[in-house]
Protein backbone atom coordinates (compact mmCIF):
# COMPACT_ATOMS: atom_id res chain seq x y z
CA UNK A 1 0.00 0.00 0.00
CA UNK A 2 2.90 2.36 0.68
CA UNK A 3 4.20 1.85 -2.85
CA UNK A 4 0.75 2.55 -4.30
CA UNK A 5 0.54 5.67 -2.12
CA UNK A 6 3.87 6.97 -3.42
CA UNK A 7 2.95 6.10 -7.01
CA UNK A 8 -0.37 7.96 -6.76
CA UNK A 9 1.31 11.00 -5.21
CA UNK A 10 4.00 11.10 -7.90
CA UNK A 11 1.52 10.60 -10.73
CA UNK A 12 -0.77 13.32 -9.39
CA UNK A 13 2.15 15.70 -8.88
CA UNK A 14 3.44 15.10 -12.40
CA UNK A 15 -0.02 15.68 -13.91
CA UNK A 16 -1.01 18.40 -11.37
CA UNK A 17 -4.00 16.37 -10.23
CA UNK A 18 -5.40 17.46 -6.88
CA UNK A 19 -8.66 15.50 -6.90
CA UNK A 20 -9.25 11.90 -7.97
CA UNK A 21 -12.71 10.77 -9.02
CA UNK A 22 -12.48 7.03 -8.49
CA UNK A 23 -15.05 6.14 -11.16
CA UNK A 24 -12.93 8.02 -13.76
CA UNK A 25 -9.48 7.31 -12.32
CA UNK A 26 -9.90 3.57 -12.78
CA UNK A 27 -9.67 4.20 -16.55
CA UNK A 28 -6.45 6.25 -16.38
CA UNK A 29 -2.95 4.82 -16.95
CA UNK A 30 -2.40 5.15 -13.21
CA UNK A 31 -4.76 2.25 -12.51
CA UNK A 32 -5.24 0.67 -15.96
CA UNK A 33 -2.44 -0.86 -18.00
CA UNK A 34 -4.04 -1.54 -21.39
CA UNK A 35 -0.89 -3.22 -22.73
CA UNK A 36 -1.11 -6.12 -20.29
CA UNK A 37 -4.89 -5.80 -19.81
CA UNK A 38 -4.68 -5.26 -16.07
CA UNK A 39 -6.51 -2.73 -13.99
CA UNK A 40 -7.07 -1.97 -10.33
CA UNK A 41 -10.74 -2.31 -9.43
CA UNK A 42 -12.51 0.74 -7.89
CA UNK A 43 -12.85 -1.13 -4.56
CA UNK A 44 -9.08 -1.68 -4.50
CA UNK A 45 -8.44 1.96 -5.39
CA UNK A 46 -10.63 2.93 -2.42
CA UNK A 47 -8.54 0.65 -0.19
CA UNK A 48 -5.36 2.41 -1.30
CA UNK A 49 -6.93 5.86 -0.76
CA UNK A 50 -8.15 4.74 2.69
CA UNK A 51 -4.57 3.80 3.49
CA UNK A 52 -3.41 7.22 2.32
CA UNK A 53 -6.03 8.85 4.57
CA UNK A 54 -5.28 6.97 7.75
CA UNK A 55 -2.09 4.94 7.75
CA UNK A 56 0.52 7.50 6.82
CA UNK A 57 0.68 8.87 10.36
CA UNK A 58 -1.31 11.43 12.28
CA UNK A 59 0.41 14.44 10.72
CA UNK A 60 1.22 12.96 7.34
CA UNK A 61 -2.00 11.83 5.69
CA UNK A 62 -1.84 12.03 1.91
CA UNK A 63 -5.49 11.90 0.93
CA UNK A 64 -8.87 13.05 2.14
CA UNK A 65 -12.27 11.74 1.10
CA UNK A 66 -14.70 14.41 -0.06
CA UNK A 67 -18.35 14.12 0.83
CA UNK A 68 -20.05 14.99 -2.44
CA UNK A 69 -23.35 15.65 -0.65
CA UNK A 70 -21.90 18.40 1.54
CA UNK A 71 -20.35 21.60 0.32
CA UNK A 72 -17.82 21.45 3.14
CA UNK A 73 -15.45 18.50 2.95
CA UNK A 74 -14.95 16.41 6.07
CA UNK A 75 -11.81 14.59 7.14
CA UNK A 76 -12.47 11.19 8.61
CA UNK A 77 -10.23 10.80 11.60
CA UNK A 78 -11.04 7.27 12.68
CA UNK A 79 -11.46 4.10 10.66
CA UNK A 80 -14.83 3.52 12.34
CA UNK A 81 -16.17 6.60 10.53
CA UNK A 82 -16.41 5.17 7.05
CA UNK A 83 -19.52 6.90 5.74
CA UNK A 84 -18.27 9.83 3.68
CA UNK A 85 -20.54 10.11 0.68
CA UNK A 86 -19.88 7.36 -1.81
CA UNK A 87 -16.09 7.45 -1.40
CA UNK A 88 -15.85 8.37 -5.03
CA UNK A 89 -13.87 11.62 -4.75
CA UNK A 90 -10.62 12.14 -2.87
CA UNK A 91 -8.20 15.00 -2.52
CA UNK A 92 -4.63 13.82 -3.09
CA UNK A 93 -1.92 15.62 -1.13
CA UNK A 94 1.25 15.31 -3.14
CA UNK A 95 2.24 18.35 -1.12
CA UNK A 96 0.82 18.78 2.38
CA UNK A 97 -1.50 21.77 3.06
CA UNK A 98 1.02 23.20 5.55
CA UNK A 99 3.69 23.09 2.82
CA UNK A 100 1.37 24.93 0.43
CA UNK A 101 0.69 27.40 3.25
CA UNK A 102 4.41 28.14 3.61
CA UNK A 103 4.75 28.58 -0.14
CA UNK A 104 1.82 31.03 -0.18
CA UNK A 105 3.22 32.92 2.82
CA UNK A 106 6.61 33.23 1.10
CA UNK A 107 4.94 34.58 -2.04
CA UNK A 108 2.98 37.11 0.05
CA UNK A 109 6.21 38.24 1.71
CA UNK A 110 8.20 38.42 -1.55
CA UNK A 111 5.52 40.40 -3.38
CA UNK A 112 4.74 42.85 -0.57
CA UNK A 113 1.17 41.60 -0.10
CA UNK A 114 1.26 41.69 3.71
CA UNK A 115 -1.64 43.61 5.26
CA UNK A 116 -3.53 43.56 1.97
CA UNK A 117 -6.67 41.64 1.12
CA UNK A 118 -6.66 39.12 -1.70
CA UNK A 119 -9.50 36.91 -2.82
CA UNK A 120 -9.05 33.16 -2.97
CA UNK A 121 -9.80 33.49 -6.69
CA UNK A 122 -6.87 35.91 -7.10
CA UNK A 123 -4.57 33.45 -5.37
CA UNK A 124 -5.75 30.53 -7.49
CA UNK A 125 -6.30 32.18 -10.87
CA UNK A 126 -4.82 35.67 -10.73
CA UNK A 127 -2.27 37.05 -13.12
CA UNK A 128 0.17 37.72 -10.25
CA UNK A 129 0.32 34.03 -9.26
CA UNK A 130 0.65 32.50 -12.75
CA UNK A 131 4.27 31.51 -12.14
CA UNK A 132 3.57 30.05 -8.71
CA UNK A 133 3.17 26.33 -8.09
CA UNK A 134 -0.05 26.96 -6.15
CA UNK A 135 -1.67 28.69 -9.15
CA UNK A 136 -4.65 26.63 -10.32
CA UNK A 137 -4.66 24.30 -7.33
CA UNK A 138 -7.87 22.76 -6.00
CA UNK A 139 -10.01 25.20 -3.97
CA UNK A 140 -10.40 22.69 -1.11
CA UNK A 141 -6.63 22.34 -0.77
CA UNK A 142 -6.21 26.12 -0.92
CA UNK A 143 -8.77 26.51 1.86
CA UNK A 144 -6.98 23.91 4.01
CA UNK A 145 -3.69 25.71 3.41
CA UNK A 146 -5.17 29.09 4.32
CA UNK A 147 -6.71 27.61 7.48
CA UNK A 148 -3.21 26.52 8.46
CA UNK A 149 -2.01 30.12 8.09
CA UNK A 150 -4.98 31.34 10.17
CA UNK A 151 -4.15 28.86 12.94
CA UNK A 152 -0.60 30.20 13.01
CA UNK A 153 -1.81 33.81 13.18
CA UNK A 154 -0.47 34.68 9.74
CA UNK A 155 -3.78 35.26 7.93
CA UNK A 156 -7.45 36.04 8.43
CA UNK A 157 -10.21 34.65 6.21
CA UNK A 158 -13.51 36.45 5.81
CA UNK A 159 -16.49 36.63 3.49
CA UNK A 160 -18.83 34.11 1.92
CA UNK A 161 -17.60 30.77 0.72
CA UNK A 162 -17.95 31.82 -2.92
CA UNK A 163 -16.19 35.16 -2.39
CA UNK A 164 -13.64 34.60 0.34
CA UNK A 165 -11.04 37.20 1.12
CA UNK A 166 -7.75 36.67 2.89
CA UNK A 167 -5.68 39.22 4.76
CA UNK A 168 -2.09 38.20 5.40
CA UNK A 169 -0.05 39.33 8.39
Amino acid sequence: LKKWSRLIQRYCRHHRIFRLVISHASETPLFHNATIRKRLAPADIRTVIDHMCYSEGANEYHAKWIDEKKKDATLLQQRSQVDCGSKNVALIFWKMPQDWAEMIAEWVEETGQKNTVLTVYELLEGEATKDQEFHGMDTEIMNLSLKHLVQRGRAQIFGDEDQRGVKFF
